[in-house]
């Protein structure tokens, strides 16, 4: 069985349980935590160091604008949480957002599918099924992307991910994912903002495929 060994950090995983991480990266930690005992452990210590600060904090003032703020918040998307269940490859979480029917796979072209979970202006999460030997096109980021491995595994230039790794990109990294030889590489991906394609052909079709 794998070993995981790429982790969710500590400041992401603190915004996590504070509620302040974007929906689609909230998606990718809940699932991962769900697979992960290191990240599991590492969540409920987060919840009870968040419970301590909350007892020693000092009552303060409610603001007129409360009730209107907290009816406000009503309509921002539910965090997901960890679901330590799983059907087939698929974690709690996952299931969760498929509302427990499988992946609707739309082709992206030489063999790669992928199946949108949600899209908004904050950012986008999808199901991603590369196949083995598969690269994904070259390209860099005009933000950040978060991509966990949920069946067979990818290497790029920073190195290799098999289930349960989250690989963390930002604008400083340009990179080719290739899908290792074995199964399919299946992966939950996020980002909240389009990725940059080096090539004509990817950039052409970018708008139509919503990445």
């Amino acid at each position: 069985m794998h070993a995981i060994t790429h982790h969710i950090p500590d400041d992401m995983m603190a915004a996590y349980v504070a509620g302040t991480l974007p929906h689609p990266f909230a998606m990718v930690v809940a699932t991962h935590i769900s697979l992960c005992p290191d990240c599991r452990a590492d969540y409920g210590a987060h919840q009870t160091l968040g419970g301590a600060v909350l007892q020693r904090t000092e009552n303060v003032a409610l603001s007129d604008s409360l009730k209107s703020n907290v009816m406000a918040l009503l309509d921002e998307p539910v965090r997901p949480e960890p679901i330590y269940d799983a059907r087939d490859i698929y974690p709690g979480p996952v299931m969760k957002a498929l509302k427990g029917r499988s992946p609707r796979w739309k082709t992206l072209g030489m063999g790669v599918r992928q199946s949108i979970l949600s899209a908004t202006d904050t950012g986008s999460v999808r199901l991603l099924y590369i196949p083995a030997g598969q690269a994904v096109p070259d390209h860099s980021h005009n933000g950040l992307e978060l991509t966990l491995v949920l069946q067979g595994s990818f290497s790029d230039e920073t190195g290799s991910f098999g289930v349960g790794d989250v690989e963390i990109a930002d604008e400083e990294l340009e990179h080719t994912p290739i899908a290792d030889a074995g199964d399919a590489c299946i992966c939950l991906a996020a980002t909240d903002a389009p990725l940059r394609f080096n090539a004509f052909m990817p950039r052409l079709l970018q708008p139509f495929f919503r990445i």
